[in-house]
């Protein structure tokens, strides 16, 4: 698969990134490098390999989902910058 410029200046623009013609050419072969790798990833054999989850028997152990009060809110809120209708208030993070 090859990345063209305009694919880079779309993915640079979807992350509010601006480029300069240098760094476009760097980004361009860094990305072909490992989209290049990846399809070697892709191509590698998997004949005669035995179907696996993960790499040992461990399991995934799941604690029952549970609501336990807190009652002492005064200590919790203690430390908070801002807080408000007794919960913390942070500042807005989303543009």
């Amino acid at each position: 698969m090859n990345v063209s410029r305009e694919e880079i200046l779309h993915i640079a623009n979807l992350a509010y990134l601006n480029l300069d013609d240098n760094e476009i050419d760097t980004y361009l072969l860094h990305l072909q490098d490992i989209l290049n790798f990846a399809n070697i990833v892709n191509e590698a054999s998997v004949d005669d390999l035995d179907i696996t989850i993960g790499s040992n028997e461990a399991k995934n152990v799941f604690r029952k989902d549970e609501i336990h009060l807190f009652e002492d809110n005064e200590s919790l809120l203690q430390n908070a910058i801002s807080q408000e209708q007794n919960m913390f208030k942070i500042p807005k993070v989303i543009n």
